[in-house]
């Protein structure tokens, strides 16, 4: 039984490593531009697709296509903002809930015309591949993944902390006006910012492919959680979407063993949720983006 529990700690640190560079690309997004995103968890088909197709059609790794296709998933998200988000960017709130909804639907049914709704996998010769640790076993794929997570979300860290840029997506967040008052492109900046998004979370996708299917509505359950990681760190918050993703892995791990029903085992989950919303709407480390 220990042995049980350990195994589900393990899977839960695993994914939740996932969790956290997909909430981070969220919490970003709300943090600058104060938009919340229904799109977000939907580009991860937009990593999981690139990645397939390079692996399938060129032979490339998929980890190592998650990184040549980053100019691509910048460029999305530049796009995305210029053309369907700033229009929109100081309309009332339901019209940007809306339009972030509308590009959700786009995109997976874009995918299921390209690709059909079949399940697609991604079967690399070290995908089976484990290490044992006290009696349970680590998946390589999901370790790397989850490794890879961390070194983004504290490169990101260290990019808006001390570089020019980043202080500037950081003054945005603290004050749009006083940013565009002391000289800043604001308008740059939130472009820059869901750009960025938007790579975190095709990253994410393009490193899940080798140990999670594939499909053009896989995007919808990750959206939930990435908003109830970000709720849970704090709105705007990286810190809190790193250490949040990592919490928010280890109770669904835990519920999966927990819950004698497969699909109730997001029930700690979204409990979580509705006891944060009602007793700290904050977060547990505050909105401020840091």
């Amino acid at each position: 039984m220990v042995t049980v529990y350990l195994q589900a700690l393990i899977s839960g640190i695993l994914i939740g490593g996932v969790f956290s560079l997909i909430s981070v690309g969220l919490t970003l997004t709300f943090g600058v531009m104060k938009i919340k995103n229904f799109a977000h968890g939907d580009f991860l088909i937009v990593g999981m697709y690139f990645a397939f197709f390079c692996y399938t059609l060129l032979g490339i790794d998929p980890y190592l296509a998650a990184l040549l296709g980053l100019p691509l998933f910048f460029g999305i998200g530049w796009i995305i903002q210029k053309f369907l988000i700033r229009p929109v960017l100081y309309a009332p709130e339901t019209i940007k809930i809306l339009v972030t909804v509308g590009i959700s639907l786009c995109l997976q049914n874009i995918a299921v015309f390209f690709f059909s709704p079949d399940f697609q996998t991604v079967q690399v010769a070290y995908g089976s591949n484990t290490v044992e640790f006290f009696g349970a076993r680590i998946s390589l794929t999901r370790l790397a993944a989850t490794a890879l997570a961390v070194v983004v979300v504290i490169s990101l860290y260290q990019f808006l902390m001390k570089t020019r840029t980043g202080r500037a997506i950081r003054a945005c967040a603290e004050d749009g006006d006083g940013a565009l008052a002391v000289g800043i492109d604001v308008d740059r900046i939130y472009k820059i910012a869901l750009g960025i998004s938007t790579v975190c979370v095709c990253l994410a996708g393009a490193m899940m492919t080798p140990f999670f299917y594939i499909s053009p509505t896989v995007g919808l359950s990750f959206t939930l959680t990435a908003f109830v990681v970000v709720v849970l760190g704090g709105l705007g918050n990286l810190k809190g979407a790193l250490i949040g993703g990592f919490i928010i892995g280890v109770v669904e791990s835990f519920g999966e063993i927990l819950m004698p029903e497969a699909a109730l085992k997001q029930v700690a989950t979204f409990t979580i949720f509705t006891l944060i919303l009602l007793f700290r709407p904050t977060g547990l480390f505050g909105t401020k983006l840091t």
